[in-house]
């Protein structure tokens, strides 16, 4: 059995795990540094990118939740997924009782961690 390569992480970052995508699609998750306060998702979106990450999706943000918890306030963050049935909804990942939920892209009470992925 082949044993899986980590990638190089930067000082400050935190490897989260390798996840298959729904393609089949293997990649890598690290948990960039830094933690930005309240804010609408579009603005999320922007910071997240702005230091050359993303917003983690729902499978990542579980994944965080049941490894990582520590690295978070006890507050909401956003991910990067809209509602199937709403797209002036995303979810929402709660670091204090583990739940995620929707709420309109405009509420400003979310905060947010970026993430970055490498294809494995």
């Amino acid at each position: 059995m082949q044993q899986l390569q980590l990638p190089p992480i930067a000082e400050g970052e935190v490897y989260v795990g390798a996840i298959g995508d729904k393609n089949g699609d293997f990649y890598h998750v690290i948990l960039l540094p830094g933690d930005n306060d309240d804010k609408p998702f579009a603005d999320q979106l922007a910071w997240a990118k702005s230091i050359g990450g993303d917003l983690p999706n729902r499978i990542e943000q579980a994944m965080l939740w049941a490894n990582h918890r520590d690295l978070f306030k006890r507050d909401w963050y956003w991910s990067n997924e809209s509602h199937h049935d709403d797209d002036a909804c995303a979810w929402c990942q709660h670091f204090n009782g583990g739940n995620q939920s929707s709420v309109r892209k405009s509420y400003s009470h979310c905060r947010a961690r970026a993430v970055r992925r490498l294809p494995i």
